[in-house]
């Protein structure tokens, strides 16, 4: 299993939500609170973890994303133009794709 955790760490990377609009459209992007550790729910999630995933998903840690959060990452209406510019740390575990949105410093 630490190579799966080697594995997961070398595809953590970085995306656009605009990037993960149609993995949002195909239900398959679990949002990832940011006190938990992305590669650890990777791993979790891949080695079939079940009560490490269940106390997650209990605990609302993660989740799919709500409309109210699709809404917000869609960005407002600026003069016509859709401002789409949130960023999120990314691990594809198939069929999901865990993000953790990146919170400006």
């Amino acid at each position: 299993m630490s190579d799966l955790r080697a594995e997961l760490t070398e595809i953590l990377d970085e995306a656009e939500w605009e990037w993960l609009i149609p993995h949002v459209q195909r239900d398959a992007v679990i949002v990832v609170a940011l006190e938990l550790n992305l590669v650890d729910v990777g791993v979790a999630i891949a080695s079939d973890n079940i009560p490490s995933v269940e106390q997650w998903i209990d605990k609302q840690l993660i989740a799919k994303p709500t409309i109210v959060q699709v809404g917000e990452w869609n960005g407002d209406a600026f003069g016509g133009l859709r401002q789409r510019t949130k960023r999120f740390n990314t691990l594809i575990v198939q069929p999901y794709v865990l993000v953790q949105e990146i919170v400006a410093a």
